[in-house]
């Protein structure tokens, strides 16, 4: 199997500036994207960023505001509808972080994975002070700089290069996902899953979602911009996902999502 991965960085703004990846996309080669229908179901650890190692993260300041963020979000998000967002410390050493779970997520399942989260960014980050951790089910991310309500474009996209859609599904799955992209926006949770039946060809299903700190015109501008940055990856194969600090879209030909949802944000398409 063969994945192909691009990370776009916004270097207008001065947090992504500093933000140096040190590991970027650590992903399980023995999930297929295109034939393992445990994969959406299975947590997996799909990528981390890292910013370059800074000695102050080691200091007691940091570790004990560090210590309490992360505490505050394991035990807080999974009975706030699967997102929180919190801040630690004074003025110089605040720490601000957040994750938001999956929408399709029980309150478990979101505590279970955001604890794997926290788990993995301390073990692979110890020194950093900007870290984002991507989970199949969840979205970590914490930060020395106040990040809440800005959207950032920094995505990746993952796909079997070798797994090729039928040419007369290709555009009916960038339409429906383009749907999804300008519905989400609107759901409660700005969350949305769909079905696409493609007749003969069979049925495929769609998943889009923002970080509940965006506002919703921002949501609609970062799925929209994920599909036209790798629409040219993603538009001809049978299953991919986007990754991103502030969106997320998945798109496949097995069910891969689970029947948990928030109200009103599943529907089924037709081609």
């Amino acid at each position: 199997m063969i994945y192909s991965q691009i990370v776009k960085e916004d270097r207008g703004s001065e947090e992504m500036e500093t933000f140096h990846f040190a590991i970027v996309c650590f992903i399980l080669s023995a999930l297929a994207l295109s034939s393992c229908p445990c994969h959406g179901i299975t947590n997996v650890n799909t990528s981390l960023q890292c910013s370059e190692a800074d000695g102050s993260a080691t200091e007691n300041a940091f570790q004990t505001n560090l210590e309490n963020l992360l505490d505050t979000l394991v035990v807080k998000v999974p009975v706030s509808n699967g997102f929180y967002k919190t801040e630690t410390g004074k003025k110089s050493d605040k720490l601000y972080g957040l994750v938001q779970c999956r929408g399709d997520m029980s309150a478990t399942d979101c505590a279970n994975c955001t604890k794997n989260a926290v788990a993995a960014a301390l073990k692979e980050c110890p020194k950093s002070k900007q870290v984002c951790a991507w989970f199949t089910w969840c979205f970590l991310r914490y930060s020395n700089q106040n990040v809440f309500g800005i959207m950032d474009e920094t995505s990746v996209a993952i796909t079997n290069n070798t797994d090729f859609d039928d040419p007369s599904v290709v555009s009916k799955g960038i339409y429906f996902m383009g749907g999804l992209a300008s519905t989400a926006p609107n759901q409660p949770h700005m969350f949305q899953k769909a079905v696409l039946d493609v007749g003969q060809s069979g049925k495929r299903y769609g998943m889009a979602q923002c970080t509940l700190d965006i506002n919703r015109a921002d949501c609609g501008k970062c799925l929209d911009s994920q599909l036209a940055l790798f629409r040219t990856i993603i538009g001809n194969k049978r299953g991919w996902e986007t990754y991103g600090s502030s969106c997320f879209m998945w798109y496949h030909d097995y069910l891969f999502y689970f029947n948990i949802s928030p109200p009103a944000s599943e529907g089924e398409f037709r081609a």
